[in-house]
């Protein structure tokens, strides 16, 4: 299929990369902010949101020249910072991974009678070693993928449309280049990431590939192996936050406009100030929701508010959104050096670390009061708004669900969609919590296991394994799952 002649050859579905940082994709009806700005083409995407972080042309993080911290990062300005991030003490951490394989030991239950509890313990933070295996949980993946045994491994062996598979060649190192999962050119990292992507152009054909995917799938890459990776990547696309990626956008100008209407109430500064200069939401805001600020905020933050966004859905996004807007705009004291909309626009551009610090930002986004039911009644109001000055929306995807509490209620799964392989022995109060067809054949295995790989634990007791070691569970899984998946010595977390 030929390429589009715009953008260089690029798709009209890709992101371009803009100088001035007040132009935006636009409507073709949509008035702009500044009358001499040049309008963007309807379909055209804006820069990819990797490029902030990098250029194609910038000199990438080399593995020998540099240690890798505990996140998997190289350098950039995602790496760890002992200032911006809250380390869990060790004995803390072993506590609530004992309470964590519990709890997705009985998923189903735990979601239908304890699901407030599941919800506090994601605002604590999943322990690395598991986080993993929960998104896969929480955003209903693990059931997905049960469903539909085979799927992807039949996708990955179709070649792909070459308009996507073309463009997302060209994407591959604009995704973290500064992890080490991707800092090889055609490296192991890129290679499952290229897969995922093109597996979900050839289920959605319909929707194709839209750049800001890319950085979604790299996210769950980094914890997760290819096939995983790839139903985490659908339900994040077509529950948590449909029709973002689909031609048009129309699904994302319709949350700026839900979000500028939010801030009026949680911060009427800011509110005016963004209403006085003009400033849309599609302007500030779409790197942000479309990557859900994994571009954005130091990467201990990034995985706090990922843990907290597929337990409860998209508010989080509008939270973390509306806390930095208020945080950067909500006193007239801020706005001294923001006269303009140019000036506006370089703040909220870059935001000042102390506001995406982790613990500070998860406290401002748990104590938030805006809710569900909040974005579902802005969201009729906007609509109706939409349809009255600019027609029906072109795009019709499906409602969205409010986090793996709605996910789990519309999709019930079957028993068998919820086992766990391999099976986990866990040794809590002096007991041990099995699952499986029996404790002794459990025994009986983990010792003729510990036979062979001459391990030193025990064979009653199986925990993940301290940061840094790679557990035979990982090696397995790894295995069999991905030919080449690479993860970070920070995320032992596929069990």
């Amino acid at each position: 299929m030929a390429r589009s002649p715009q953008s260089n050859g690029l798709s009209s579905r890709s992101f371009q990369q803009h100088a001035d940082p007040g132009e935006r994709y636009a409507d073709p009806g949509e008035r702009h902010a500044d009358p001499g700005e040049r309008r963007a083409d309807p379909g055209e995407r804006r820069a990819d949101p990797g490029e902030q972080l990098t250029d194609p042309g910038e000199q990438r993080a080399d593995p020998g020249e540099q240690h890798t911290d505990k996140f998997g990062f190289l350098g950039g300005a995602q790496q760890y910072s002992a200032e911006l991030t809250e380390d869990v003490p060790p004995e803390v951490l072993r506590h609530r991974e004992a309470k964590w394989l519990d709890m997705l030991n009985h998923w189903d239950k735990w979601m239908a009678k304890k699901h407030k509890k599941v919800k506090l313990r994601c605002q604590k933070g999943v322990p690395p070693s598991l986080r993993g295996r929960a998104w896969l949980y929480l955003c209903g993946a693990k059931v997905k993928r049960e469903q539909n045994r085979g799927k992807f491994q039949d996708l990955d062996s179709q070649p792909g449309d070459p308009k996507w598979v073309d463009i997302i060649e060209r994407d591959l190192h604009r995704q973290f280049p500064f992890h080490e999962m991707f800092v090889a050119r055609g490296g192991h990292g890129q290679q499952d990431l290229f897969r995922v992507l093109k597996a979900y152009t050839l289920l959605r054909p319909e929707e194709g590939y839209c750049q800001a995917q890319a950085p979604i799938a790299a996210v769950l890459l980094m914890h997760m192996p290819a096939e995983d990776a790839f139903w985490g990547l659908v339900q994040i696309c077509e529950k948590y936050l449909p029709g973002y990626y689909s031609k048009g956008l129309e699904a994302i100008q319709l949350d700026g406009e839900i979000l500028f209407s939010l801030l009026r109430k949680v911060s009427p500064v800011a509110h005016s100030h963004l209403k006085k200069h003009r400033l849309e939401p599609i302007l500030y805001m779409t790197e942000w929701f479309m990557c859900a600020f994994s571009r954005t905020l130091p990467w201990a933050s990034v995985l706090r508010v990922w843990d907290m966004f597929l337990c409860e859905g998209v508010k989080i996004i509008f939270r973390v959104g509306l806390v930095l807007l208020k945080c950067m705009l909500g006193t007239q004291e801020k706005l001294k050096d923001s006269q303009g909309l140019y000036e506006t626009m370089q703040l909220l551009k870059n935001i000042q670390p102390a506001y995406m610090q982790e613990g500070f930002l998860v406290e401002e986004v748990v104590g938030s009061s805006v809710s569900e039911r909040d974005i579902e009644r802005e969201h009729v109001f906007q609509r109706r708004r939409w349809e009255e000055s600019r027609g029906e929306l072109r795009c019709r995807s499906p409602s969205r669900k409010h986090g793996a509490r709605a996910i789990i209620s519309a999709e019930p799964p079957g028993r068998h969609d919820l086992q766990q392989n391999p099976t986990i022995l866990l040794e809590a109060g002096g007991g041990q919590a099995t699952q499986g067809k029996g404790k002794k054949k459990m025994k009986k295995t983990e010792k003729e296991k510990d036979k062979k790989e001459k391990a030193t634990t025990t064979a009653q007791t199986v925990l993940p394994s301290a940061p840094g070691d790679l557990s035979p569970f990982r090696r397995d899984n790894a295995r069999q799952a991905s030919n080449e998946s690479l993860s970070s010595e920070e995320h032992n977390s596929y069990l």
